[in-house]
This record gives structure tokens, C-alpha cells and sequence, in this order.
């Protein structure tokens, strides 16, 4: 085997070894991030539960004026679409995912003749929107790994200003759900108007009985309520978005470890194969050569 050859593959192993190095360390830290965005969305449940019941409970109560906010418009001439993807790379379907459904979403709503005004959180989403051609109104940044409810209000106060002033008519949310460590999907949540939630069995308020009285009516009560409940989808989303991200980091650090372990087993086996059968020319040389001594001798 030629010097030059083997040089090759040694750095080229040595290449593989450095990498795995990479892989595994991401792998670990994204693992260690796993439980703790697990706790945080434990955590946040029951806020979000108790806001999501007091919507529900006003919608029984009085239907007619809950209608105003609940209700989405027959014409929608602009809505808004807010996608959640991570800062980072290296995570699997985690961000393409998100984006492709977005994407999908954008173009149904144009379709329909629905004008759309992009918000992205994340960088991913920004540049991968961007590089699209699609106008992207405002994109945050920076704080999709451990999200806090002030990233979530900040992101709830830009998406409310043009439903309140009435330049949109819907705002739309593109993430990703965690349902468990071994199952994420992606979703599409209408935000404002304010739709009426599913809630647990165990949580979900039973129809009212009897005449209920409401201070303030249950329209001043939703209006007050909306910014609040806004907030509260958002950082879930942020929540399990982060847990999303980290659990798809943890499966495809794994996977390009397991990688670079065959590939350099692979390698060191062909470099291993191609000393020997240089070794094996060599001995067939000298005997060659020592035989042709002895016989001119």
C-alpha cells in the first residue's frame, strides 16, 4: 500500500473519530435539555388549563357575546401566520417540518385570496422564508432553546397590534406539538379570534345552569382576557417547541454517531486489508529476490 494512500485514511479516520467526539457531546447535552423542557411544559399546564377554562366558561355563559371574539369572520382579507422553528440546525425534521407546513399554509391562504403577514420565530424559519421570496414582517430570535413567558409576551404583543387595529382578521400559529419523547406533530392553531379549547375530561367545565351573571359581560371579560390568552398559547408553543427541538437534536446527534462509528470501523478495515496485502507483497518480493540469488548462484 502506497504511504501516500495510508496517510489518507488515517486522516480521514482521524477525521471520523473528531466528529464522532461532536456528535456525542450534542447528543448528551440535548438529552440532559429533554427532561428539563419536560418539567417546564408540566409546569405551565395548569396556567394555561385555568385560562383556556375561563374562555370556555364565558362562551357558555353567554354565547351571543362571546360570538364577537369567538367567532371568525366570514371574509378573512389578511391574516397573520406565526411559525415556530429553532435557532439551530442539526435536529432532524424539527425545523423542515415546521417550515414546509407553513409554507403550505401561506400558499392555501393565498389561494383563497387571503393576504399574509409572516411572523417568524427562529432563525431557521426567517432565512428559510426569506429565501423564498416571501416578505417576513418581523422575526425573533435568540431564545428558542429555553423560552421565558417575557419572549412570549413580547412575540403576543407585535402578533396582537394588527388584529387589533384591524388590519387582520386571523392569526394563525405553525408548531411543533409535543405529545411525548417518542411523538411530535406539527400544528396549526388559530390564536384570535379566540377559539373555545379542548380540555382534559377531567378539567373541562359542564354547561352552566341556571342564570349566570358575569362582571364584566363576558365581551369586556374576552377583550381583557385576549391579550393574556394570547400570551399563554404562545409560550406553550415555545415550551413545546424547545422540547420538540431538543428531543429531534438528541435522535439525530445519535444517529450521525452510530454513522461515524460504522464508517470508521469501515475505514480501519480497509486500511487494515490494504497493509496486509502490502505486507504480502512485500514477503512475495524478498522471497522472490532470495530465490533468484540462489539459483544464479
Amino acid at each position: 500500500m502506497a504511504g501516500g494512500q495510508e496517510r489518507i485514511l488515517r486522516r480521514r479516520i482521524k477525521s471520523v473519530q473528531s466528529t464522532r467526539k461532536i456528535t456525542k457531546a450534542m447528543e448528551l447535552i440535548a438529552a440532559s435539555q429533554i427532561a428539563r423542557s419536560q418539567a417546564r411544559i408540566v409546569a405551565n399546564r395548569p396556567y394555561r388549563n385555568g385560562m383556556r377554562r375561563i374562555i370556555v366558561e364565558a362562551a357558555l355563559g353567554d354565547p351571543a357575546g362571546a360570538a364577537k371574539l369567538l367567532v371568525t369572520p366570514e371574509k378573512v382579507d389578511t391574516a397573520i401566520v406565526v411559525v415556530i422553528t429553532g435557532d439551530r440546525g442539526l435536529s432532524g425534521a424539527y425545523n423542515s417540518a415546521s417550515m414546509r407546513a407553513g409554507e403550505r399554509l401561506i400558499r392555501k391562504l393565498n389561494d383563497e385570496g387571503t393576504a399574509v403577514r409572516l411572523y417568524c420565530i427562529g432563525k431557521k424559519a426567517g432565512a428559510f422564508f426569506r429565501f423564498r421570496g416571501l416578505d417576513v414582517a418581523q422575526s425573533f430570535a435568540g431564545f428558542s432553546d429555553r423560552p421565558t413567558f417575557s419572549d412570549a409576551r413580547v412575540v403576543a404583543s407585535a402578533v396582537a397590534a394588527p388584529f387589533i387595529d384591524g388590519e387582520a382578521q386571523q392569526v394563525l400559529l405553525v408548531s411543533t406539538r409535543f405529545l411525548s419523547a417518542a411523538t411530535q406533530a406539527v400544528e396549526i392553531e388559530q390564536l384570535l379570534p379566540l377559539s373555545v379549547p379542548a380540555l382534559p375530561v377531567d378539567t373541562a367545565p359542564k354547561p352552566l345552569k341556571g342564570y349566570t351573571e358575569f362582571e364584566p359581560e363576558v365581551e369586556k371579560l374576552l377583550t381583557s382576557l385576549a391579550p393574556r390568552a394570547l400570551e399563554s398559547e404562545i409560550f406553550s408553543a415555545l415550551l413545546e417547541g424547545a422540547a420538540s427541538f431538543h428531543v429531534s437534536q438528541q435522535r439525530a446527534m445519535a444517529a450521525a454517531t452510530d454513522n461515524a462509528d460504522e464508517l470508521g470501523q469501515t475505514l480501519s478495515r480497509i486500511m487494515n486489508r490494504a497493509r496486509q496485502d502490502s505486507i504480502t507483497t512485500e514477503i512475495m518480493e524478498i522471497v522472490s529476490g532470495a530465490e533468484a540469488l540462489r539459483s544464479g548462484k
